[in-house]
This record gives structure tokens, C-alpha cells and sequence, in this order.
């Protein structure tokens, strides 16, 4: 990534938004109806995957009615670049026992898919009632290992995306909206 030396510098980068903040409002506060739906009442457990999915799970957890705790946990695979190096490291772990909680993964985006899969095992070998994904984003065409969101917001194609939680090198978190990463 290039450096940052002003305003201009970071909305450069930019080249197009690809879902805008109103799309992504209508489609959380659906994600949270169906959220209830699936629970009828039977309390959940939302799981961040930090950094980039603490906005979604902001509003997510807003949406729910059903009674809900939050956990966190955080796994790194970019670090400070625009592709993966294939490592998926957890540096934060839950620090509750999740057996008897029905679990519900919020993450920003599936892209290769390899975190998701480390998380999912990670998580299933605690034994929870139930284990459910929602992503806000989906790139299957990045897909590495066999893997699918239990439910997914958005599908965008294979560009490097920021905004709303997803960054790059640690700016762009604050956009309301996903946009396409210019690296010219």
C-alpha cells in the first residue's frame, strides 16, 4: 500500500462503491429478522471476527430480539497488504464456554474461505448447541476450501473491498458504504 499523507491521499483510492450505506441498513435489518426467525425466542451467542466485522455486528445485534450476548474473537490473514499469505493466525480468543449457547459467527467477508475454516473448527470442538455464519460479504470466486455462509448479505466479485468494518492497511473502516480498492 502506497503511504497515506492527507484526505485526498485516502479518497483516491477509492475507485467506486460497490453497496451503498442504504443497501446495507435494509439488508442488516432483514439479517436480523431472519436471525429471530431461525431462534423463535432461544437465547444466541454473536461472535465478531475482529477487526473487520465489528460494524456489521454493531448493527446486527441491534437488530435481533431475541436475548443475545456477544464474544469476540480476532484471526488475522491480511496483515497489511491487499492479498492473504495463507496464514490464519487467531491472536484473540472467546474467553466463555460456548456449550451451551446457540453460536452465531459474524463476519465481514468469506473470501478463500481458510479463516472461516479454522474458526468453524475451532468453534465446533467446543461443542455448541448450534453453530451458524452470517457474513455480510461472500467472494466465492476467491473460494479455497469448501465453505458456504449459513447466510450472506452481499456477493461481490473478486476486487479488494473496504468500508463498513473492512479495511486496507487500517484506513477505510469508517466508510458507511463497500467500496472497490483502487491500488493505482
Amino acid at each position: 500500500m502506497k503511504e497515506i499523507h492527507s484526505v485526498e491521499d485516502l479518497n483516491s483510492r477509492i475507485k467506486r462503491v460497490l453497496v451503498t450505506e442504504e443497501e446495507i441498513k435494509e439488508a442488516v435489518k432483514k439479517a436480523g429478522q431472519e436471525i429471530d426467525k431461525i431462534y423463535d425466542g432461544r437465547p444466541i451467542l454473536l461472535v465478531s471476527i475482529l477487526k473487520g466485522s465489528f460494524v456489521f455486528m454493531a448493527d446486527i445485534c441491534r437488530q435481533v430480539t431475541v436475548p443475545c450476548e456477544i464474544g469476540f474473537m480476532c484471526a488475522k490473514s491480511y496483515y497489511d497488504g491487499t492479498t492473504s499469505p495463507g496464514v490464519v493466525k487467531i491472536t484473540m480468543d472467546l474467553d466463555c464456554d460456548i456449550s451451551g449457547y446457540h453460536v452465531v459467527i459474524v463476519e465481514d467477508i468469506i473470501d478463500t474461505g481458510r479463516t472461516l475454516k479454522d474458526i468453524l473448527r475451532i468453534l465446533g470442538a467446543r461443542n455448541p448447541i448450534s453453530l451458524h455464519v452470517v457474513t455480510l460479504l461472500d467472494k466465492p470466486s476467491r473460494r479455497l476450501v469448501e465453505i458456504e455462509a449459513d447466510m450472506a448479505l452481499f456477493t461481490v466479485p473478486d476486487h479488494f473491498v473496504i468500508g463498513y468494518g473492512l479495511d486496507c492497511g487500517e484506513y477505510y473502516r469508517n466508510l458507511p458504504y463497500i467500496a472497490e480498492y483502487s491500488e493505482d
